[in-house]
């Protein structure tokens, strides 16, 4: 079941690197650091698992693709770098548009209001600093791009803070798709044995996971239409007003 799940998570994943090698995993951090939704904590582990020989081809032979086999150094290097190239998509957006360009690009990618003031109050709070810190955070790292773009924050600076953070995030979640590589491919190892006999369990909690993100995308929509209706009533209602007068 397990298998099943994260075979249907991590296809698309595999694919795009399995094809694109490292330049793959650039595109795919590029596109979470662009705040569309895909997570690196599904990236990276999988670009990690690719560095072992053996869980590389498991993975090839479970795919049917002819998969290279990454560094684990050289995976999370590509992955900061895509994090730099995403993020610059979203610098650009708060730096030439503002708040308002944000917001009206943030629905497209079901981004809530909430994850973006989130990064609005880490940002004020924390100054430049916080691109560093936050690239270091789930969700937070995701969004923090754009408050520094409507500030424009020196971008010297912005890249700097961006790759420094995202280096050590990538290596992190590499390594661990490396180890549970390794150790799942190892028929005596205790994790292995430890994860067919909670199969069921592990496999109701990624359920829930993705239930979790997929409700909290349809929130975020929701929001935006009964913004956009409450909106078109104030609008007809003045006009109803102008018109009486």
């Amino acid at each position: 079941m397990v298998k099943a799940i994260f075979a249907v998570l991590g296809g698309f994943c595999v694919l795009v690197m399995g094809t694109l090698g490292y330049a793959g995993i650039a595109l795919l951090m590029g596109i979470e650091s662009a705040c569309i939704p895909l997570p690196s904590e599904l990236i990276m582990p999988y670009a990690g698992a690719m560095t072992d020989p053996k869980t590389n081809a498991e993975l090839a032979s479970q795919y049917g693709l002819a998969l290279p086999q990454f560094s684990l150094f050289w995976a999370a290097f590509a992955g900061a770098i895509g994090c730099n190239l995403g993020s610059e998509v979203a610098y650009w957006v708060g730096a030439k548009g503002g708040r308002k360009a944000i917001e009206k690009y943030g629905r497209y990618i079901l981004m809530s209001k909430h994850e973006l003031a989130i990064a609005d109050r880490w940002f004020e709070k924390r100054g430049e600093a916080i691109i560093f810190i936050a690239r270091l955070l789930p969700v937070v790292r995701t969004f923090i791009a754009f408050p520094a773009g409507v500030a424009r924050m020196n971008r010297t600076k912005f890249h700097v803070y961006t790759f420094a953070g995202s280096l050590p995030w990538c290596y992190g979640l590499g390594y661990v798709g490396q180890y549970l590589g390794i150790e799942l491919t190892k028929e005596t190892s205790p994790l292995k044995h430890f994860m067919h006999k909670f199969d069921l369990v592990i496999g109701i909690v990624i359920v829930l996971a993705a239930v979790w993100f997929i409700r909290s995308r349809l929130r975020a929509l929701k929001a935006y239409r009964e913004a956009d209706r409450a909106a078109a009533a104030e609008s007809s209602a003045t006009k109803a007003a102008s018109a009486k007068d």
